[in-house]
């Protein structure tokens, strides 16, 4: 079954927690804190292959979890990092936020995208120890994995996409010219599926086609088989609309041209500035000659090239093959040049994940990027990498909240407060922590 869009839920593991222990060794007489630190949470990753070319397997299971960290032990044992997840994806598959948003794009094989990165382990009371502080009774709770869920998109990857009306021979043309065994049949929508095909010119000479189920009028709303495979369209760099010379069906080539052009145009404009090529097939026909005139003047006002072929005995196809190697390699040079100067890559990332990679979850926190937000019910202090950092403490630890009083301090959140207007006895909000102000 071919699957081109399913939708996933990604959790990382969670950081194992930091030890609360103590040194205990005869002939030591005071032993101090010997907690180790907890592991890291393992990361969910996508990496796109090759080897696939369907998204099936992410429809019966749509969750995935990544190994959470081990906790620390006494002795300043650390515990283990949670294993990593990597899940494969074909080339091509483009993945999307929950609200929509493009996040990146795999388009290379081995392309590899952090798509939720593991939790810090929390440190252990070992690390809390100061001069000051000789006997630190509390450790750090490990930090939350990223979680989120994530819609992929595949879009097939082909160098020369066939285009044309249900019946006109397209499953047979990518059959007779490549390895590809479509089903083909004498009735219309034979092809459910985008069949990919490669083609062999000769050693170094090769280039991938694909045969998209047959377009009607009105596909660019969803008719017939609609969006389902116009979107596989638009990773192609050259187009075969393929036309029945014969009009067998009763349709005149050149309204089928008509149509096809229309129908790409309002899809998506950029395919009208796509390389394009004719196949004029069923030239076997008597009737293919007598329409192939019209279908040349046609094209020749709009500089498209037309090769009469037969799919069916195989005439013409060798040039066929050729005019499309050919716009293949120039459409290349051109992508090739637009990376030199543009960027490009195996992993095109973009949006909210800009820049980010698989480092992301190991930066440090920038603890002083806060705010106060002054409400009816009392004051918030709002700030992402705090209220992340305040999930790693458990609040009903004496030794921790004293820990935390000294670093709100430290950090100036007390004097922001009051900068406000906080006043005795109202109720501050950071994070999870709720707490009545008292100066």
């Amino acid at each position: 079954m071919f699957v081109d869009s399913v939708k996933i839920f990604v959790k990382a593991g969670d950081g194992g927690r930091g030890a609360v222990a103590w040194r205990r060794e005869k002939y030591v007489p005071s032993g101090g804190p010997d907690g180790g630190d907890g592991g890291r949470g393992g990361s969910v990753y996508l990496e796109a292959t090759s080897a696939l070319s369907t998204l099936i397997d992410f429809r019966y299971r749509p969750h995935y979890r990544a190994e959470r960290g081990r906790d620390g032990e006494g002795g300043k044992r650390h515990g283990r990092s949670g294993e990593d997840l990597v899940l494969r994806v074909p080339v091509g598959t483009q993945v999307y936020s929950e609200d929509g948003q493009l996040l990146v794009d795999l388009v290379e094989d081995g392309a590899r995208w952090l798509a939720a990165a593991g939790g810090k382990g929390g440190r252990g009371n070992a690390r809390f120890a100061t001069p000051t502080r000789q006997a630190p009774a509390f450790a750090e709770k490990g930090e939350p994995g990223e979680e989120r869920w994530l819609r992929l998109e595949l879009k097939l990857l082909a160098d020369v996409g066939l285009v044309g009306f249900p019946n006109v021979g397209k499953s047979t043309l990518i059959s007779v010219v490549s390895a590809a065994k479509p089903k083909i049949a004498d009735y219309h929508f034979t092809t459910l599926v985008p069949n990919l095909g490669v083609v062999s010119l000769g050693p170094g000479e090769s280039f991938v086609m694909a045969d998209i189920p047959g377009l009607i009028e009105g596909a660019h709303r969803g008719a017939g088989l609609g969006h389902a495979f116009l979107r596989h369209i638009e990773r192609t760099s050259v187009l075969v609309l393929v036309v029945d010379a014969s009009a067998r069906e009763g349709r005149h080539p050149v309204s089928d041209l008509d149509v096809l052009e229309r129908e790409l145009e309002r899809y998506n404009p950029d395919l009208a500035k796509r390389r394009r090529l004719i196949a004029a097939n069923m030239m076997d026909l008597p009737t293919a000659r007598e329409h192939l005139p019209a279908v040349e003047e046609w094209a020749r006002a709009r500089e498209i090239p037309v090769y009469p072929v037969s799919a069916a005995t195989g005439e013409g196809t060798k040039e066929l093959v050729y005019a499309a190697w050919h716009a293949v390699q120039e459409a290349r040079r051109t992508r090739r040049e637009a990376d030199g100067t543009q960027g490009g890559g195996a992993v095109r990332v973009y949006g909210i994940d800009a820049g980010k990679d698989g480092g992301r979850s190991r930066r440090r926190y920038d603890l002083r990027a806060f705010h106060i937000v002054k409400g009816d019910d009392g004051f918030v202090v709002k700030g992402d990498d705090l209220e992340r950092y305040m999930q790693r403490f458990d609040f009903s630890n004496e030794a921790a909240m004293r820990h935390l009083e000294r670093l709100f301090d430290r950090l100036g959140i007390y004097d922001a407060l009051r900068e406000a207007g906080v006043q005795d006895g109202d109720t501050v909000r950071i994070a999870d922590l709720e707490f009545e102000f008292i100066d």
